[in-house]
């Protein structure tokens, strides 16, 4: 599977966040790039994780579903989630961090 491959189940939200996630065993810090009810796309370091990897992230304060790493691109990479992120949630998310925000209330949100 490869991120042409990929079909989209639900859209995508912009979404400026640090996540800290666990690929395989290692603790990974990412941003989080976009996020839906299925899946996310992150961004870290090159290298940082393999088509398959098995990944858990803590989004805001709320574990996100078990995620597989779908694709990778260089230092983005896409997440399936195994089970669903529920839409309250996503508003909650994006609402307080997305990419919609003007850059000094995003300046604000992460103080």
């Amino acid at each position: 599977m490869n991120m042409y491959t990929v079909n989209r189940a639900a859209k995508r939200r912009p979404l400026s966040l640090m996540v800290k996630s666990r690929v395989q065993s290692r603790v990974v810090y990412v941003d989080m790039i976009d996020i839906s009810e299925r899946g996310c796309k992150i961004k870290a370091s090159s290298g940082f994780a393999s088509v398959g990897d098995r990944v858990t992230m803590r989004v805001g304060g709320i574990n996100a579903p078990l995620g597989i790493i779908a694709w990778v691109d260089d230092r983005f990479a896409g997440v399936v989630f195994e089970g669903e992120m529920h839409e309250a949630v996503l508003d909650y998310l994006c609402e307080n961090n997305g990419a919609g925000l003007s850059p000094e209330k995003r300046r604000f949100n992460r103080l």
